[in-house]
């Protein structure tokens, strides 16, 4: 919040372009696999929309990435959980007949080849295979923390869930796996764990919660250590870079990984492009450039239609169509579609959503307590967060 006030979090946009989803979607779709559904509940209209613009695929080929809506198949109730949400659907597996099915979640910022975690998983010999990545193990009571067989180091022995005690890696004793809520599993197994669970009145019918501790019980469930994966362009910056973007200050930096001279996140990867829906914008214009009253942007992401009319950027990301004015002044900020920033007005470390007009001489993120009194977010670390479609006088 107050992000998702109006939409899914999966179609929070990201990076100036971007939606959270074309991450997890093109990830998917550069590994290979074309028959993609996208499982929604909640405020789900401009994900449908966004998905139905973009990630059109070819019929002829039988191959797509379609939104399917709970539907109450099973009983008068909507999804009890990530794994309910699977059951409910089942019929969509029986439908297509795979042999394997790859779950993920749809609102994380990361590359990964899913293809060599199949093959990891079908080599492995496991039921369910679950994507970890390296974590110091203070940060471990911020995770679900996969605990391995010392023995065989890609078997799960225990699932812990923020563990205030935990055990390093046979290979590296200061670090832990932590879970990045990407799954492979044999349909089969699948089928039948999560026909198991629905009958469960105790379940939380959670994938990571009840699902893969379920297959650790029996012991059928390896994990896939990240590192292994190997996305051709990645540079060793980036090749490990996962970010779970689940508070408004994660959502900030994430995006400020992509702007360094040298990016923590490298947008420019050609070899493993992501995919969005952006077409007929005119290019970014910067203008004027007298004394006093230059447009320029430094150390930032500019995306198209974007006009920059006598007015200082830096170190910011402006999403398509926001326009700013003479002598106003974006730093340190993350500014959404059509956006409107009048004469000298100042935003400073600030998030500001869709459609938002900031007149003439307004300020955000200045003073935070008028920021407060206004009725906007500010998180404890001095981020103001304005909502979408606000006039801010």
């Amino acid at each position: 919040m107050p992000l998702t006030a109006h939409r899914a979090k999966p179609a929070v946009p990201f990076g100036g372009i971007y939606r959270l989803i074309d991450f997890a979607l093109s990830n998917i779709i550069n590994s290979g696999y074309l028959r993609v559904v996208v499982l929604t509940q909640y405020k789900s209209h401009s994900l449908d929309r966004h998905i139905a613009k973009t990630w059109r695929m070819s019929a002829q080929l039988d191959n797509h990435v379609s939104t399917v809506p709970a539907q109450q198949r099973v009983g008068k109730h909507w999804y009890l959980g990530s794994a309910d949400a699977i059951y409910q659907c089942l019929n969509i597996i029986e439908d297509d007949r795979p042999d394997i099915v790859v779950v993920v979640g749809a609102d994380h910022v990361y590359r990964m080849d899913f293809s060599q975690m199949v093959a990891a998983h079908i080599e492995s010999g496991a039921k369910a295979t679950v994507a970890a990545i390296r974590q110091h193990i203070s940060l471990a009571d911020q995770f679900g923390v996969i605990d391995v067989n010392p023995q065989d180091p890609t078997q799960i022995r225990e699932f812990l869930e923020k563990p205030t005690d935990p055990v390093g890696l046979p290979d590296a004793p200061h670090e832990v796996l932590a879970s990045m809520g990407n799954y492979v599993f044999d349909t089969d197994a699948l089928v039948e764990a999560v026909t198991r669970d629905a009958a469960d009145p105790t379940s939380q019918h959670d994938m990571g919660g009840d699902i893969i501790p379920a297959f650790v019980a029996q012991g059928q469930a390896g994990v896939y250590d990240f590192r292994r994966n190997d996305v051709p362009g990645s540079s060793d910056r980036d090749r490990d870079y996962w970010r779970d973007v689940g508070t408004m200050d994660a959502y900030y930096d994430a995006n400020k990984d992509l702007i360094a001279v040298s990016p923590e996140f490298n947008l420019y990867n050609k070899e493993w492009p992501v995919y969005t829906g952006y077409v007929g914008l005119p290019p970014a214009k910067f203008v004027h450039a007298g004394p006093g009253r230059l447009g320029h942007a430094s150390d930032s992401v500019v995306s198209p239609g974007v006009l920059v009319s006598g007015a200082t950027v830096a170190g910011s990301i402006l999403s398509p169509g926001v326009h700013l004015h003479s002598w106003s002044t974006v730093t340190n900020s993350i500014v959404m579609d059509d956006v409107q920033i009048y004469r000298h007005a100042q935003v400073h470390r600030a998030v500001i959503d869709k459609n938002v007009i900031v007149g003439e001489r307004a300020r955000i993120g200045v003073d935070l307590e008028e920021d407060l009194a206004r009725g906007f977010t500010v998180t404890e670390t001095g981020l103001t967060v304005v909502p979408k479609g606000t006039i801010v006088t």
